[in-house]
């Protein structure tokens, strides 16, 4: 299937309304932007949580009767012996996390057909998976394919930097042409991100998949790695257009369809391929798969995909304890 689309007239629900200076427009999206996100987390995800890497800390947490396989260095002598029985002092994860954003800007994420256009879903999903690593003051850096060019960010703390990132999303110029593919930013992702921790990449993964699967997989030698699949509807079925001009924004190149049932049923077919295969790629290189949609509830999306995870590590570490 090609990588081809109908250039939109569609406008993401947040953009900045004529007559604002588009510094100001930035800034008070990204401020509701924020607070969507946190209050929505905070509405969700209950009690404490550990953004999307689990693991051990080393600030104290509660207690807990000692179960075989648990490490014996945990053991909290002073409640075994009031208990007489043994009990570990579980961790707080504390530990500082690397995290980094990768998001492709090129020119096929200018395009939408319903709430947002995928570069706004993009600019969404980093906001959110960005607020839940920085919460505990983790380290957030990233890498944009502007189409033209890539920038990077250098990992950093803070509220602030976050806002610096997501306002850099925010405020990308949209490229022509589509110069630089997928696989050239993960290359250059998996030479700045030399600390372990998280990558997120969100992207369409149009690219064909021989371009980006290696390198894919080489992120996930060293990262916990978390693909980010942004999809508008319009890319899996067509609707009964008729004759239809349609433009690759990657390349400028048009061609006229005249948009048939027997076309329809094709482009479906062909739509689900390639989307069985982008997913099939994905879990070959060892990474989670998250899919958002432009006609979906995506911080929904993110906070499922959150607790699959937590829930997963919790069976994993219930398997190791089992006798």
């Amino acid at each position: 299937m090609a990588r081809s689309s109908q250039r939109p007239s569609a406008t993401g629900p947040d953009r900045a309304a004529p007559g604002h200076s588009p510094a100001a427009g930035t800034q008070e999206v990204l401020r509701r932007l924020e607070l969507n996100v946190n209050r929505r987390l905070d509405g969700i995800l209950h009690g404490e949580y550990r953004g999307l890497v689990p693991g051990h800390g080393s600030e104290p947490g509660e207690t807990r009767i000692y179960a075989p396989g648990d490490d014996t260095r945990r053991i909290d002598w002073n409640v075994t012996a009031r208990m007489q029985t043994p009990h570990i002092r579980e961790a707080v994860a504390d530990r500082e996390l690397e995290a980094w954003l990768c998001v492709d800007l090129s020119p096929s994420l200018d395009f939408g057909t319903h709430t947002w256009e995928k570069r706004d879903l993009a600019l969404a999903t980093a906001a959110g998976i960005g607020c839940l690593t920085a919460r505990s003051g983790n380290r957030i850096g990233a890498v944009l394919n502007l189409g033209s060019e890539l920038s990077v960010i250098p990992a950093k703390q803070g509220r602030r930097h976050l806002q610096a990132i997501l306002g850099r999303i925010q405020s990308a110029p949209r490229a022509a042409r589509g110069q630089i593919g997928l696989g050239e930013t993960l290359d250059r992702l998996g030479r700045v991100a030399r600390r372990r921790g998280l990558a997120a990449v969100i992207s369409d993964f149009l690219d064909p998949s021989e371009q980006w699967r290696q390198p894919l997989a080489a992120l996930g030698l060293r990262h916990q790695v978390v693909a980010a699949e942004v999809i508008d509807p319009r890319e899996l079925d067509l609707p009964p257009l008729g004759y239809v001009e349609l433009v690759d924004p990657e390349s400028g190149r048009t061609r006229e369809v005249h948009v048939t049932k027997a076309v329809r049923a094709r482009f479906a077919e062909a739509a689900q391929e390639q989307r069985r295969e982008i997913g099939l790629t994905i879990r070959n290189a060892g990474a989670d798969h998250l899919i958002v949609r432009t006609d979906g509830d995506w911080l929904l999306e993110l906070v499922r995909f959150v607790a699959k995870r937590r829930h997963r590590a919790a069976n994993l570490g219930a398997a190791r304890v089992a006798p």
